[in-house]
């Protein structure tokens, strides 16, 4: 079975990694699809997310890393995938999620999601809090996988020069 984990992933977290290996070992193939959103600034590119992605999920099989515009259905469609994952961390993101599901499935009938809940320890996970955390200097090494914590700390070392 095929699962596509759509997310914008600025940056990946542990929480995030969590979710795409438990879906590994409960479905199979998972597409994790990084969303090119033109609305929003990523603090990363699309090329470092996709590779930040790839490089912490190098120890896995049938990852596939993929980035998309537009309706997560459509690229779920155009990637032949089962189930789209979401993650819950607390009950505020399962109204948020249910929305979404329920409009997903209003635009392919077809299309189920699935959430899995995050673990406790990462609940508290976020690529905002970590980006503020990484801002101030703060160690994120328990947030994130080694490669994003050096990416964020190249990151915000090179802004900080700048002021």
């Amino acid at each position: 079975m095929r699962v596509l984990y759509p997310g914008s992933f600025d940056p990946l977290t542990l929480g995030h990694l969590d979710l795409i290996e438990r879906a590994n070992r409960l479905f199979g193939e998972v597409v994790v699809a990084v969303l090119k959103n033109p609305e929003k600034r990523p603090t990363f590119s699309l090329k470092q997310r996709l590779n930040q992605i790839i490089e912490a999920t190098e120890h896995l099989d049938q990852i596939t890393v993929i980035s998309f515009e537009g309706l997560t259905v459509t690229c779920a469609k155009e990637n032949n995938v089962d189930l789209i994952l979401r993650g819950l961390r607390a009950l505020s993101d399962f109204e948020y999620e249910l929305q979404i599901a329920h409009t997903n499935k209003s635009l392919a009938i077809n299309q189920e999601t699935i959430f899995l809940a995050t673990q406790a320890h990462h609940s508290f996970l976020s690529s905002s809090v970590v980006k503020e955390v990484a801002r101030f200097a703060g160690n994120v090494s328990h947030m994130v996988p080694p490669g994003v914590a050096k990416d964020l700390e190249t990151h915000f070392n090179l802004g900080l020069k700048g002021n």
